[in-house]
């Protein structure tokens, strides 16, 4: 059951990344003394055609085979290396020297460590890059990348969507004009949460009572105002990690909208600054 804060309590920072992830937050932020909650606006599942399970096969069987291989979130991560998979996968990869792993940022990091993959193996933008995407990640490892490399993008796919998923493809054109060839492969799937009774109730009360959206994806956007059509979120406040994502919650009708660096301590400081005014 959704609680939410009321009376003299603060306002409640609602975390609206996939729900794996936005159980940690929530548990992040309230260890820090934030009243969070989670209303996951995109709902995370295994690939379950048999064309994209199948190419998933593949993918993970020609892992070694690749220059990078780079994973767009965790979930990417997650569903690449699910718990099912041999180790022998892993251990494949670590033989193959060459083979780097790519992450956006820490949590995709933290989900590559966790299938057993050494840190000494994936790249990543640093901890204090202004932005964790593709474009922080880029500057990190272009000079991997030269002729004749292959490059697999592991992603998610919208249902029904494209059998190689959806997403990077700015990152994709800076490989292929390295000179390298890429593939995509769709490890999970994205599509938009079943909203029960009470996370509508609080969507909409939070429309209006002082809380904050943290608002993780322009997606999530989209999925908030069709779960919730003709909703006036003029007086909404939202906290946002990305210029993308700004641009889609004023588009969605946000006037007040906060940017910050999408490191944790920035955005649990920027919620507590909102609360003081």
């Amino acid at each position: 059951m959704l609680s939410h804060s009321s009376g003299s309590e603060p306002a409640c920072a609602i975390v609206t990344r996939p729900a794996r992830e936005a159980a940690q937050w929530v548990a992040r932020l309230q260890a820090r003394g934030i009243a969070a909650c989670a209303l996951p606006l995109i709902a995370i599942t295994p690939v379950r055609m048999p064309a994209l399970l199948q190419a998933l096969q593949q993918a993970r069987a020609r892992f070694a085979d690749y220059r990078a291989v780079m994973f767009v979130s965790g979930n990417a991560a997650q569903h690449f290396f699910e718990s099912n998979q041999p180790l022998a996968l892993i251990q494949q990869a670590q033989a193959a020297i060459n083979v780097r792993a790519w992450a956006p940022g820490p949590g995709t990091v933290a989900a590559l460590r966790q299938a057993g993959l050494a840190a000494t193996r994936i790249d990543a933008p640093g901890i204090d890059a202004a932005q964790y995407d593709s474009e922080a990640l880029w500057q990190v490892v272009a000079p991997q990348i030269g002729p004749g490399d292959r490059v697999l993008i592991v992603r998610g796919t919208n249902t029904p969507g494209a059998e190689g998923g959806n997403g990077r493809d700015w990152l994709a054109a800076q490989i292929t004009a390295a000179g390298a060839a890429v593939d995509f492969v769709a490890a999970y799937e994205r599509t938009a949460p079943d909203l029960d009774s009470d996370e509508l109730t609080l969507a909409r009360a939070a429309a209006g009572d002082g809380s904050i959206w943290l608002l993780s994806s322009s997606e999530a956007i989209g999925h908030l105002t069709a779960a919730l059509p003709g909703q006036d979120w003029s007086r909404a406040r939202a906290l946002v990690t990305h210029p993308r994502i700004a641009r889609a919650a004023h588009a969605a009708g946000f006037a007040q909208v906060t940017q910050c660096r999408p490191a944790f301590n920035e955005v649990a400081a920027s919620i507590e600054s909102l609360h003081e005014h």
